[in-house]
């Protein structure tokens, strides 16, 4: 078959092949694509000539003698098995942002609903170690930006990841987890049931290692340029001095893309990220309205145009309003704030008298399932946004 007569499916997994060739990055397939014109005449060319055009020879090799195409055919049926489709960089479905940086990956593996990766979309992205204050906006600006259509796309890790992802469900709305992994390995395990909730909210998981790739420390730096790729911009809630969130920042400036973060305590050091980066031109957002007011005309329309036809917003289910919270839930409430977290023992010592450690314990629990307040590690507990 001509390269003229080449169907869509030996484009995709030529693509793939590239992919899977050793000592080729996605700048470096792109390049040898267009020098030869297309990815038939690639797998169609001699040794000798895949060498001149500035191949290793272990490069050259793995394409010359089949190797990659075979690599490809086999990637194809691990994919499948897993659940995934896999994107190259001339499907229709491929985010058309993402393909105008600098080095777009040349095959994404995505599980769910790929299309949404086409739709405006904002990067969250901060410390693993977040503030309580820090979860809180987080959460709640990804819960607002949700509600309005637009897909809050971040990379699943602990932290700030983990609670952009939970405001975009919390508003049962569409988010996108960027994975340093194989598309099979949820990384960090404790978020698995994150990864079936987003999934399950139609949602989609993105990756371009392949299927069985570890948690490789390299790896995370390199997908950070697709959170801020295939975003409109990014929003940066709290990041140390020495954050990898630093990257993900430089890769939206790189990118042209917006560039936004939320103020923090000056005395607290993973406000440095985003306190430096407002000093530096990004965007101070304190509500979802910062953002929405930077996003290109085009995607506001569409955000729109698209809200105007939808129906009017349900409200999120309580255990029990907060006039017919009983009096133990409401005291216990009143202790506690959305920015600082109180332990445990705090609560039980300023309660002393008035309320038994069980009924602070079951208005906890009522409190926690109503959504009215949230525990974190150690038996601390925050007031909700």
């Amino acid at each position: 078959m001509s390269a003229a007569q080449s169907s869509p499916e030996d484009h995709h997994l030529h693509w793939l092949a590239l992919a899977l060739t050793p000592s080729l990055g996605p700048s470096r397939c792109r390049r040898l694509v267009e020098h030869f014109g297309n990815t038939q005449a690639v797998f169609a060319a001699s040794l000798t000539e895949l060498e001149a055009a500035g191949l290793s020879a272990a490069a050259a090799q793995s394409i010359a003698l089949g190797r990659s195409a075979e690599l490809a055919q086999e990637e194809m049926v691990r994919a499948a098995s897993v659940g995934a489709q896999i994107l190259t960089l001339d499907d229709p479905a491929y985010p058309p942002l993402l393909k105008q940086i600098y080095d777009p990956p040349v095959a994404l593996y995505v599980r769910g609903d790929a299309s949404i990766l086409s739709s405006p979309a904002i990067g969250m992205v901060g410390t693993r170690h977040p503030t309580p204050y820090g979860l809180g906006m987080a959460e709640r600006l990804a819960c607002d930006l949700s509600v309005r259509g637009i897909i809050i796309v971040s990379g699943m890790a602990r932290g700030v990841d983990t609670a952009a992802h939970r405001g975009a469900i919390a508003a049962k709305a569409k988010t996108a987890a960027v994975f340093g992994t194989g598309i099979d390995v949820y990384y960090p395990r404790e978020n698995s049931r994150l990864a079936e909730q987003i999934l399950a909210f139609g949602g989609a998981l993105v990756t371009e290692f392949p299927v069985g790739a570890f948690a490789a420390p390299q790896n995370f730096p390199i997908r950070n340029r697709i959170i801020s790729g295939m975003s409109v911009g990014v929003l940066v809630v709290e990041a140390g001095e020495y954050s990898g969130t630093r990257i993900t920042a430089r890769c939206a400036l790189e990118q042209n893309r917006e560039l936004f973060a939320v103020p923090g305590n000056v005395t607290n050091r993973n406000s440095w990220g985003p306190n430096t980066l407002i000093k530096q031109g990004a965007k101070l957002t304190a509500t979802w309205e910062d953002v929405w007011e930077e996003l290109p005309n085009d995607a506001r329309l569409a955000l729109e145009a698209q809200l105007s036809t939808a129906a009017e917003p349900a409200v999120t289910a309580s255990l029990f309003p907060s006039e017919a919270m009983p009096p133990q839930a409401r005291k216990v409430l009143a202790l506690l704030k959305q920015d600082e977290s109180t332990q445990i023992d705090d609560i039980v010592e300023k309660l002393e008298g008035v309320m038994s450690s069980s009924e602070i314990f079951a208005a906890l629990f009522d409190l926690e399932l109503a959504g009215k307040i949230r525990q974190l590690p150690g038996k601390n507990f925050v007031k909700a946004f």
